[in-house]
């Protein structure tokens, strides 16, 4: 509360023109906080409704294993439930030129330049894209289930995807735990992807623990699924950049693009029915596509393989893991890039551009 009043305080004193957009933010941000209530009190109240009393308690499962075996934030996160009165926490607005891939970009106070822009006020974000679109600019809306607030708040669990699937649920809980133990200032690619091997190995020592095998299956072809998902954006991005850079006429342009669109909808369909899946992008295919949704899908995930490889090298042993993540993590950025490549290589790395094994061990200890 005192930060995002301090940010408030800030813009004024700056004299921000936009200064109505971040105290909507702020307020949309407390709204929510505001609305939590303690997981134990919901669960000692009677009447509580059944199939809710089986998420929560699933959720307080969950969260105990993320302490006792991943080594996450031992903290108040995920120990209070909010009832949405909408199927999303926020809305992220997209925004890009009619010929190019790259995304309309918006620089705020204190954190920077981002590609999107945040709402929970869907009048106010309607209104500015519908100003978008009079600039000549393609607009997509993406809802958004949940989102970290990095340990700054005691970040509640959301009616938004308390009823995910179980490994989805938890997969998400343990991502999210992981920005809260682990976070790097502008490098989204090393967060993302450390987040997301956590997610993705503790995910499965879960299911393990409980001998869910069906459920270790669906994992498997989900994660197939959405790796190839994701490279088809990104194969999709590369073909519209080329067209865009060609020489041929606007109009030319405009039904190869359509052309393009097509053409990944049928590759996606053949992708969900390889892995059997319903779900995942399917609606977001279906629906109308543009350079500004093309672009809302990022690749942030890249190096995730490194770090499960530096989770196997310790042994599945993740407090050593997070030591040495963490010791990654300080190098300087092209130092950092060159550790993680060579540990995509390998499980038994010594030496080289990365810190030593056994060396931020002894420190640790």
């Amino acid at each position: 509360m005192r930060r995002i009043i301090s940010i408030c305080l800030l813009l004024m004193l700056s004299g921000c023109a936009d200064l109505g957009y971040y105290w909507h933010s702020a307020n949309g941000h407390l709204a929510v906080m505001n609305q939590r209530v303690d997981i134990d009190e919901l669960l000692a109240d009677d009447s509580l409704e059944t199939d809710l009393r089986e998420r929560l308690a699933l959720v307080q499962e969950i969260r105990r294993f993320s302490i006792e075996r991943l080594e996450l934030p031992a903290n108040d996160s995920y120990d209070s439930y909010v009832e949405l009165d909408r199927p999303y926490v926020i809305q992220n607005l997209f925004a890009a030129a009619e010929f190019s891939t790259r995304l309309y970009e918006w620089c705020y106070p204190i954190i920077g330049c981002a590609s999107y822009r945040g709402y929970y006020d869907e009048d106010r974000m309607l209104a500015y894209a519908d100003d978008l679109k009079s600039r000549g600019l393609e607009v997509h809306i993406g809802q958004v289930s949940a989102y970290s607030t990095l340990g700054w708040f005691d970040d509640p669990v959301l009616s938004s995807f308390i009823n995910w699937p179980d490994y989805r649920l938890a997969g998400l809980l343990f991502h999210e735990l992981t920005h809260q133990q682990i976070y790097i200032d502008d490098d989204t690619t090393f967060n993302e992807s450390l987040a997301s091997a956590v997610q993705q190995v503790g995910t499965e020592l879960w299911l393990k623990s409980q001998n869910r095998v069906e459920d270790l299956d669906r994992l498997s072809r989900w994660l197939a699924y959405r790796e190839q998902a994701i490279k088809l954006i990104e194969s999709t991005r590369e073909r519209l950049a080329e067209l865009y850079a060609s020489d041929i006429s606007a109009t030319e342009k405009r039904e190869r693009k359509k052309q393009i669109f097509v053409d990944a909808r049928i590759r996606h369909g053949a992708i969900a029915k390889t892995h059997q899946v319903n779900g995942g992008f399917t609606r977001w295919f279906a629906d109308d596509l543009n350079n500004a949704k093309i672009g809302s899908v990022a690749a942030y995930n890249s190096q995730a393989p490194a770090f499960i490889n530096m989770i196997h090298a310790h042994q599945f042993d993740f407090k050593a893991f997070f030591n040495y993540a963490d010791a990654v993590g300080a190098l300087e950025k092209p130092v950092r890039d060159s550790c993680l490549a060579t540990w995509k290589q390998t499980t038994s790395l010594t030496g080289g551009d990365c810190p030593d094994i056994e060396l931020v061990r002894a420190t640790a200890s």
